[in-house]
C-alpha cells in the first residue's frame, strides 16, 4: 500500500481507537453519487469541523487491498443497503494538501508522488507519465478498478500562495482530472474534496463548475455531519459528566439548515466544533481551544483597512447583533477580498461567523469564537476599535458600579471613536452605540432587544447567562430627554416584570443624547 494511493485503513483504525463519535453516514451520501454525473463533491467547513476524520473515514471503506468490513461493523454505515456494494472496491488516491506546503509547484508534486506510489503497487508495468491522467488511466486499465479522489484540505495550496498564476496552477490540475470528458467519465467513480474555502470563481464561473459544492453558508445534505449535532455533544456532556449547559453556550451558535428526506420537512442542525468539545469533555473545562488559522491572519489586514464599515460591523456582531452581509459577490479567495461584504463572508466561511440564509445577517456564534475575535479585533491597528474593545470591560464594571458618569464618558467615546452611526437621527442611532460599547456584555450576558414586559417593551435587556452573578440590566434610550424621563417610564411601564422570577439583582440604566450640547447622560438605578 502506498502513502497517497490505496493507503490502506490504519488511519481510521487509530482514529477509532479513540472516542470516535459515528459520522460514518457521510459514507451513504457518497455511495449514492458514485458514477453518476453527481459524482464530485466539494464539503467546505471551518477548521477544527472534522474534515480529516471524515476524509480518513472514507479512504478506509473505499480503498482496494484493504479488508476494513470489521471496522465499521455496527456503525452507521453498516445498516445502509449500499454498504457491501462499495466497500475496499475501489481505487483511492488520498492527499492531504497541508502536506505540500514546502513545494514550489504543487501540481508537479503530486504528480510525481502518485506515479511513485503507482509503480510500487505495480512493479514493471509501464505507466505513461507525459500527464497524469494519462498514468492514472493506465493504472486503472491494469487493475480494472476506478479511482475514488478523498481531497482533504483542497484550497490549502491557495490560502498559502498570494499569486493569481500559482492559484491558477493548483486549479489547471484539477481541472485536468475532473473537467476531462474522457479521463473522469472513464477513470473517476467519485471525489470528495474538503477545505474551508469553496472553490474559487473568476468573475461569477467556479472553476471547477462540475463540483456539487456544500459549503458552511448552504451544507444542505452535508449539515448533519458538519461537526457534532445536538445530541451527539448531549451523549459526551453525559458519558463524560460535564455541564451541557455550558458546552452549548460554548460552542453551540452555528445553525444549518438542511432537507429531512426521511421526515419531509426542513430541519436545522446545531453544529458544534468537534475540537473544542472534545477537549472540553476530556478536561471536564470549558474554554476557548480555538487556534488563529493563517487565514485569519490574512482577514485580520482588511478588519484594518475598513471596508465600507467593516469594523463597524464586526464591533456589532461582538456586542451580539446580526449584521447584514451580501455573500454573492465572494470569489472564494482570501486574497481577493474587496469590499465589506466579501470579508464578513470570509469570515462566515473560516467560522468567526454564523450566516442565517432566511434573513441575510451574520452574528458570532458562541463564547469561544467571541473572545478569539474579540482579542483579534482589540490588537486591531485601528486605533479607534481597539480602543472601544479594550474599554468595554471598563464600561462594564461601571455599569455595575452604579457609575453614571463613567458610563455616560464610555458611551461618548464610543460615538467619537464611529464604531456605530456617525450621524444620530433617531433612538435606533443610539441604541447602536449602546450596543457597539457594551461588546463584553456578550461575555456574561444573552441580549434581547424590544423584549416585551410589563406594559410596552423594553429598549434593550441584558439577561444574565446561566450561573453567571451579573445583574440584569434593562436600559431604556431617550432622545433630547432627560435619563430621569426614561428611569420612569421603565418603572412606569413595568419594564422589570418579566424578570421578577430571576431571582438576582436588576439594574435599570437610562441613557440619553442630548442633540444641542452632544452629551450623553446616564442614571441608574436598582429595580
Amino acid at each position: 500500500m502506498g502513502m497517497y494511493v490505496n493507503p490502506g485503513n490504519a488511519g481510521f483504525a487509530g482514529i477509532l481507537a479513540g472516542e470516535y463519535v459515528d459520522k460514518t453516514g457521510l459514507i451513504a451520501l457518497v455511495n449514492a453519487v458514485i458514477g453518476t454525473p453527481n459524482k464530485l463533491v466539494c464539503s467546505t467547513r471551518p477548521r477544527r469541523f472534522g474534515k480529516t476524520f471524515a476524509a480518513e473515514s472514507l479512504v478506509a471503506y473505499y480503498t482496494r487491498g484493504a479488508d476494513s468490513r470489521s471496522l465499521f461493523e455496527g456503525l452507521e454505515i453498516s445498516r445502509d443497503p449500499s454498504f457491501g456494494e462499495h466497500l475496499n472496491a475501489y481505487n483511492v488516491v488520498r492527499l492531504d494538501m497541508t502536506g505540500f506546503r514546502g513545494a514550489n509547484d504543487v501540481a508537479a508534486a503530486v504528480t510525481e508522488r502518485l506515479v511513485e506510489d503507482m509503480r510500487r503497487e505495480l512493479p514493471g508495468t509501464p505507466l505513461r507519465t507525459g500527464a497524469i491522467e494519462l498514468a492514472l488511466s493506465d493504472f486503472v486499465a491494469v487493475t480494472g478498478r476506478r479511482f475514488v479522489f478523498v481531497i482533504d484540505e483542497w484550497d490549502a495550496p491557495l490560502r498559502e500562495r498570494r499569486t493569481r498564476a500559482s492559484q491558477e496552477d493548483w486549479v489547471y490540475f484539477l481541472r485536468l482530472l475532473f473537467k476531462n470528458a474522457t479521463f473522469t467519465a472513464d477513470a473517476v467513480a467519485a471525489c470528495y474534496m474538503t477545505g474551508i474555502l469553496p472553490i474559487v470563481r473568476y468573475g461569477t464561473q467556479s472553476a471547477l463548475s462540475d463540483f456539487d459544492e456544500y459549503t458552511a453558508l448552504a451544507p444542505d445534505d452535508y449539515a448533519p455531519y458538519v461537526g457534532f449535532t445536538e445530541a451527539e455533544v448531549e451523549w459526551l456532556a453525559e458519558q463524560h459528566r460535564i455541564d451541557m449547559e455550558e458546552l452549548r453556550r460554548w460552542y453551540d451558535g452555528y445553525e444549518l439548515p438542511y432537507w429531512d428526506k426521511d421526515a419531509d420537512e426542513r430541519r436545522v442542525v446545531h453544529a458544534y466544533a468537534p475540537y473544542s468539545v472534545m477537549r472540553a469533555c476530556r478536561r471536564r473545562r470549558v474554554g476557548s481551544y480555538w487556534v488563529s488559522s493563517e487565514a485569519f491572519a490574512a482577514l485580520r489586514a482588511y478588519i484594518d483597512l475598513d471596508f465600507d464599515g467593516l469594523q463597524q460591523a464586526v464591533v456589532q456582531a461582538l456586542g451580539g447583533a446580526g449584521v447584514r452581509v451580501d455573500t454573492h459577490s465572494f470569489e472564494n479567495s482570501i486574497h481577493d477580498v474587496a469590499s465589506r461584504d466579501d470579508a464578513l463572508t470570509l469570515l462566515c466561511h473560516l467560522g468567526y461567523l454564523c450566516y442565517d440564509a432566511a434573513t441575510g445577517t451574520a452574528c458570532v456564534p458562541n463564547e469561544e469564537v467571541r473572545a478569539e475575535l474579540r482579542q483579534a479585533v482589540a490588537q486591531s491597528r485601528h486605533t479607534e476599535v481597539a480602543r472601544i474593545v479594550r474599554g468595554s470591560d471598563a464600561l462594564l464594571r461601571a455599569t455595575w458600579d452604579m457609575d453614571e458618569e463613567a458610563v455616560a464618558e464610555a458611551l461618548a467615546r464610543a460615538h467619537d471613536d464611529g464604531c456605530a452611526p456617525t450621524f444620530y437621527n433617531d433612538e435606533q442611532a443610539l441604541r447602536a452605540v449602546v450596543k457597539s460599547a457594551y461588546i463584553a456584555a456578550a461575555d456574561h450576558y444573552a441580549t434581547v432587544e424590544e423584549l416585551p414586559s410589563g406594559r410596552g417593551l423594553a429598549d434593550v435587556v441584558y439577561l444574565p447567562k446561566r450561573g453567571d452573578p451579573a445583574p440584569a440590566l434593562v436600559v431604556e434610550l431617550k432622545w433630547d430627554r432627560s435619563p430621569e424621563a426614561a428611569i420612569a417610564q421603565v418603572r412606569d411601564r413595568d419594564y422589570p416584570a418579566v424578570l421578577r422570577d430571576f431571582g438576582g439583582p436588576v439594574l435599570l440604566v437610562g441613557v440619553t443624547y442630548e442633540r444641542k450640547s452632544k452629551r450623553h447622560v446616564c442614571r441608574i438605578e436598582e429595580a
